[in-house]
C-alpha cells in the first residue's frame, strides 16, 4: 500500500551516511523531489516538505540519523490537519454521519465498511438508503448489509431522499442506534443540483460529521473534488477509497495540506474488513518501514474475543489445540482484513509485505485445500488428531480429492504448529518470538 513511497523515503536516506555534508543532503533532497513527483504528490506539498526537512537537519548537524527525524516529523504535520482522527462520536446518540462522494468513488462500499468497522466494535449502527441517482445503490447496500447482518434502512415506494433521511433518523433515535450512516447521491461531476440536494438532507439531519470518500486512483484530481465539495457544503474528514490499488499513493500526502481536512480512513483492500484508520503518526511509521503495532493491536482486539483468546491459550498450553479451533482461527483471521497490509504493520517485517502482493487468504488454493480436508474429517478426529491413523487419512484423502502425501503433509504442519503454539504461549513465550525473530533477521539481513 505504502511501498512507492516508502521506498523512495528509504532512497533518500540511503543517500546520507551517519555523519556527511551538505553536498550528500543535497543530492539525498533531490532524490527524494523526483520520487515523491513521481508518486503523484503534488509539486507545492513536496517543495514545502524539501525546505522543512533542510533546513531541520542542518539546524543538528547533517546525518542520517538527523535527516530521517526531520522527514518523519515533517511529514506527521503535512499529514495532520485540525480535526477529528479515526471515528468520533456525537456526545448525544446517533452519532450520525454523511457519506459523500461523487459516482465510481466507492463511497456506498466504503458506507458498509465503515458499518462493519463499528460493528465489530460493538456499536449498533443503521444504514440509510438515500442514494436514488444510482439505479443500483439502493440494491447494493440490501446486498452488502445483508451478507454483514448491518441493520439498513430503505423505502423503495419512496422517491424523496430527504424523506428517507427523516424516517431514517426517527428509526436510529426510536430504536437507540449508536450511529447512521446515510448514504447519499453521487454524480460523474459536481453540479448544482447535487449540491443542493446535499445541502437539504444536511440541513434536515444536522449530522455530526460530513465524509467525503475520495477515489485514491484519481490523483490531483480526487483532491481537487474534495475541496469542492469542502467549499459548497463543508466536509469533516475524508476516507480514501481504493488505496490498495494506487500504485503511487502520493494523495495521502496532499489531502490534509491541500483540502484542510484530517484523513479519517483508508479503503486497503476490496473486502468489508479491508477500511483501517488513518493516524497521522502511525502512518508515518509505517512510510518509513517501521510498522504499525498500535493499529494492528486494534484490529486484533476488534474481531478476537478476550476470552475466547484466553481459552484458546490455555488449550495451547495444554496441547489441546485441535482443527475446529484451527477452522475459528481461519474465520478470524478473514475478519482482520487485506493480509499484506496486517504485515506491513509488524516492525521489520513490513519489506516483506511488498512480496505477498494482494494475498487472499480466504480464497487461496491452499486454504481451500486445508478446509476440504478438515470437511472430510468426522467431529472426533476433528477434536482428537491423535485418532488419524493411515485408513483414516486415506478417506481423508479421498474425501477431499487430494493424494494421501499431501494429506500427510499437512498434518505433519498442523503438528509442528501446535507445538510451536505450545511454546509461544506459555511463560517466555514472547522472548522465545523475539530470539526467534531476532535470528532470522541475523540471516536474512534487509
Amino acid at each position: 500500500m505504502f511501498d512507492i513511497l516508502t521506498d523512495s523515503f528509504k532512497s533518500a536516506i540511503n543517500k546520507i551516511r551517519f555523519n556527511d555534508d551538505e553536498k550528500a543532503l543535497k543530492n539525498a533532497l533531490e532524490t527524494l523531489k523526483k520520487s515523491l513527483l513521481k508518486a503523484d504528490v503534488h509539486h507545492k506539498v513536496v517543495k514545502d516538505l524539501l525546505l522543512s526537512v533542510e533546513l531541520d537537519t542542518k539546524k543538528t548537524g547533517v546525518g542520517q540519523r538527523q535527516f530521517l527525524k526531520a522527514i518523519k516529523e515533517n511529514l506527521t504535520k503535512i499529514l495532520t490537519a485540525n480535526g477529528n482522527q479515526g471515528f468520533v462520536f456525537a456526545p448525544k446518540s446517533p452519532t450520525v454521519v454523511l457519506m459523500t462522494g461523487l459516482q465510481g468513488s466507492g463511497k456506498t462500499t466504503t458506507t458498509v465498511k465503515l458499518a462493519l468497522y463499528l460493528k465489530t466494535r460493538k456499536k449498533k449502527v443503521l444504514v440509510a438508503a438515500c442514494d436514488l441517482q444510482r439505479l443500483a445503490a439502493v440494491e447494493q447496500l440490501k446486498q452488502l448489509c445483508s451478507q454483514n447482518e448491518i441493520d439498513l434502512y430503505a423505502d423503495d415506494s419512496e422517491k424523496n431522499p430527504l424523506k428517507i433521511a427523516k424516517d431514517a433518523l426517527k428509526k436510529a433515535q426510536d430504536e437507540l442506534y449508536d450511529v447512521l450512516l446515510v448514504d447519499t447521491a453521487g454524480r460523474l461531476a459536481i453540479d448544482e443540483e447535487l449540491m443542493g440536494e446535499l445541502s437539504r438532507i444536511k440541513d434536515v439531519l444536522k449530522p455530526f460529521e460530513q465524509f467525503y470518500v475520495a477515489d485514491s486512483m484519481g490523483g490531483q484530481d480526487a483532491v481537487r473534488s474534495a475541496l469542492s465539495f469542502h467549499e459548497k457544503i463543508g466536509i469533516s474528514g475524508v476516507i480514501l477509497s481504493k488505496y490498495d490499488g494506487d500504485g503511487k499513493g502520493g494523495i495521502a500526502l496532499g489531502i490534509a495540506s491541500q483540502v484542510g481536512v484530517p484523513l479519517r480512513f483508508i479503503g486497503v483492500g476490496e473486502k468489508v474488513h479491508d477500511l483501517e484508520s488513518f493516524i497521522p503518526e502511525r502512518i508515518v511509521n509505517r512510510l518509513m518501514g517501521e510498522g504499525d503495532i498500535a493499529t494492528l493491536v486494534e484490529k486484533t482486539s476488534a474481531v478476537i474475543d478476550d476470552k475466547e483468546a484466553k481459552h484458546l491459550t490455555r488449550k495451547m498450553q495444554k496441547g489441546e489445540f485441535n482443527f475446529n479451533d484451527f477452522l475459528a482461527q481461519m474465520e478470524s483471521v478473514k475478519k482482520l482484513g487485506n493480509m499484506k497490509s496486517l504485515i506491513g504493520m509488524i516492525p521489520g517485517l513490513s519489506s516483506m509485505a511488498g512480496q505477498l502482493k494482494d494475498m487472499d487468504l480466504e480464497n487461496s488454493v491452499e486454504m481451500k485445500r486445508i478446509k476440504a480436508m478438515i470437511n472430510s474429517m468426522t467431529q472426533k478426529e476433528r477434536l482428537s488428531p491423535s485418532l488419524l491413523n493411515n485408513a483414516r487419512k486415506r478417506r481423508i484423502a479421498l474425501g477431499a480429492g487430494m493424494s494421501q502425501m499431501e494429506v500427510n503433509r499437512f498434518f505433519k504442519q498442523f503438528e509442528n504448529a501446535s507445538k510451536l503454539a505450545k511454546r509461544f504461549s506459555g511463560k517466555g513465550g514472547m522472548a522465545n518470538l523475539q530470539s526467534m525473530l531476532q535470528g532470522q533477521n541475523q540471516r536474512f539481513p534487509r
